[in-house]
């Protein structure tokens, strides 16, 4: 991607997201970068998804169920209850509508960074663990091991991640998304 693209889809995102929302969005750019780099992909293709995968995370409620309905989008009960969820399939919509992004590979990445899927490719776990790992994030359990971890084994550190997620779900009594459940019962089997 030339650098002028970058630059001109990063000032639009910035415009677009409050000081906390921004440094986190760049936080993850970077650490998918460098991710990238170690797991062998293009670092400018990861830089790229994760800068745009919270592109929507400012959008309201209306607004997100608003753009899947007019782009044929659909949604689980579970998203359709927890917006939060939601976004990731609305970001790859922003993405490709408003900034022109083809790539199906950024788009599913972002797509995906919410609940996961089984048979992930490498760039959507680079987002989903970039996500959860960046330096920003407050801390969360076993942070720094799952970090370390991201850059040896990225499935493990995968696996972890969603278990801690899981875990937290079911102890605050909120739903779970079955494709995170059926993401982490995938990569729990391919462990065996």
């Amino acid at each position: 991607m030339k650098p002028d693209k970058f630059k001109k889809i990063r000032d639009s995102i910035e415009k677009e997201m409050d000081e906390k929302r921004f440094a986190h969005t760049l936080g993850v750019a970077y650490t998918a970068a460098m991710l990238a780099s170690i797991h062998g992909i293009p670092q400018d293709t990861a830089l790229l998804a994760g800068l745009l995968h919270d592109c929507a995370k400012c959008y309201s409620d209306e607004k997100m169920f608003s753009l899947c309905s007019k782009n044929n989008v659909s949604y689980s009960v579970t998203e359709a209850k927890n917006t939060a969820l939601l976004h990731g399939k609305v970001g790859a919509i922003i993405a490709c509508k408003k900034y022109a992004i083809e790539d199906e590979t950024i788009l599913n990445a972002i797509r995906y960074h919410t609940t996961g899927r089984p048979e992930m490719t490498l760039l959507d776990k680079i987002i989903y663990v970039a996500d959860y790992i960046e330096p920003g994030r407050k801390p969360l359990p076993n942070l720094s091991e799952i970090r370390k971890l991201a850059f040896q084994d990225l499935d493990a550190a995968l696996i972890m991640i969603l278990e801690n997620i899981l875990n937290y779900l079911e102890s605050c009594g909120k739903e779970t998304d079955p494709a995170t459940r059926e993401t982490y019962e995938y990569y729990i089997n391919r462990r065996d």
